[in-house]
């Protein structure tokens, strides 16, 4: 079963325990998947590595949208996204640690030859890719690599 198939079948779940907050997370999720198949033409089937990349982008928009409503003194709506968030990394692979991200930077440090702030966007890369499959926090890379380079 792909991650499109899992996402329907725990809609259907959803429906049948009238569950309404996992009912419309997984409905947003399937539409955004929808809409970028149906942007890449008729018959476009995206496989499980794109529809992860769809669910870590609706992830990261959750996280940003519960830092604002918590900003702005708008608890209700920071807990709904909270509740969304939860939903959708069920869906995610198991994020990478903080020591896997600290050991992939520092080869990616290695690998580059880097020694400046100037370099942070290769060593960024190269990081990154090092953490493929893993579920990095982009976030967390940023900060190990600013620490490691000055």
């Amino acid at each position: 079963m792909n991650l499109k198939e899992k996402i329907v079948a725990d809609m259907t779940q959803a429906m049948k325990a009238k569950d309404a907050n996992r009912l419309s997370t997984l409905r947003m999720a399937k539409a955004a998947v929808m809409n970028e198949e149906n942007k890449r033409g008729v018959g476009a089937v995206l496989n499980d590595d794109e529809i992860t990349k769809i669910l870590t982008t609706l992830v990261k928009q959750r996280k940003d949208s519960i830092a604002q409503f918590t900003a702005n003194g708008r608890a209700e709506l920071a807990e709904k996204e909270q509740v969304e968030l939860a939903v959708l990394e069920e869906y995610l692979p198991q994020a990478a640690s903080q020591e896997e991200v600290l050991a992939a930077v520092e080869a990616a440090i290695v690998e580059t030859g880097a020694s400046s702030m100037k370099e942070m966007g290769v060593v960024m890369k190269a990081a990154i890719a090092k953490l493929q499959g893993k579920n990095p926090d982009g976030k967390m890379v940023s900060e190990t690599v600013k620490s490691k380079l000055q």
